[in-house]
């Protein structure tokens, strides 16, 4: 079985500062793959290169087989153009921890827009389905409403449907309850709950580590840019064998 994402020995720098160090993973299509860590330790990076957002300087990584941003000619790889980069990229769905909604636009606008511009659907079909994934994501009744009258947490749900909208293969979340208030954040994890119970491949940058354990099929572990550690999400949050998980879990759990 082809992995979903499958990187190798990715390596990224800005300028003197090396961020990622040669990591090396696989998530399997249907996982939920959770990447943990502290603040700067890569993670939010990793998840940038798996959609080219950032590029990657040295390693592979390959998305359904597909290497990203690259093609291969013999040993050589040749950058993709900013087109043929984009085509794949909208098999990507990505979720950010600012929900990044179009201001001037409704939430069911804001769902119907990607589907419209990008793929040329008709806006009668792009507003049914967007009208499903609202309703999907418990805000059937919030369709005609504007950002700034939602909350962060609804806000953050309609950017889930956004991203839903163009029927991606692979769901990236970059810790997208960390902006919420707390009693928001239940709501979102509900929405990514039931999207793991459908099958959707998913990862996950979280510090929510309660959805970690109960949701996640993997779990990793990184700091300055490597991955210290890495399993099954109960194995390392309870039984952490590397004394760096240790040392972050006693902190944050």
């Amino acid at each position: 079985m082809t992995a979903m994402v499958k990187a190798e020995g990715v390596h990224k720098s800005y300028g003197a500062a090396h961020i990622l160090k040669g990591i090396d993973l696989e998530v399997a299509p249907g996982e939920v793959f959770c990447l943990i860590g502290p603040s700067g330790s890569g993670k939010s990076t990793f998840l940038r290169c798996i959609n080219h957002l950032e590029k990657v300087n040295a390693g592979r990584l390959y998305v359904d087989g597909e290497l990203v941003g690259y093609r291969q000619k013999g040993d050589k790889l040749y950058e993709l153009k900013d087109n043929e980069v984009a085509l794949k990229r909208r098999d990507i769905g990505m979720v950010f921890q600012r929900f990044n909604l179009f201001p001037h636009m409704t939430a069911v606008e804001n769902v119907m827009e990607a589907p419209v511009q990008v793929k040329g659907e008709s806006r009668a079909v792009a507003r049914e389905r967007a009208l499903k994934l609202l309703d999907r994501v418990g805000l059937g009744d919030r369709a005609g409403h504007y950002p700034s009258q939602l909350s962060g947490g609804q806000q953050q749900r309609v950017a889930i449907a956004r991203a839903l909208a163009m029927e991606p293969k692979l769901m990236l979340f970059d810790e997208p309850t960390s902006a919420l208030d707390p009693e928001l954040v239940g709501d979102v994890l509900d929405v990514m709950r039931d999207l793991a119970e459908s099958g959707m491949t998913m990862v996950v940058v979280t510090h929510e580590m309660g959805f970690a354990r109960e949701v996640g099929d993997s779990l990793v572990f990184m700091d300055g840019g490597v991955v210290v550690e890495s399993g099954s999400p109960r194995d390392v949050l309870t039984n952490p064998q590397h004394e760096r998980t240790q040392a972050f879990l006693s902190k944050v759990l």
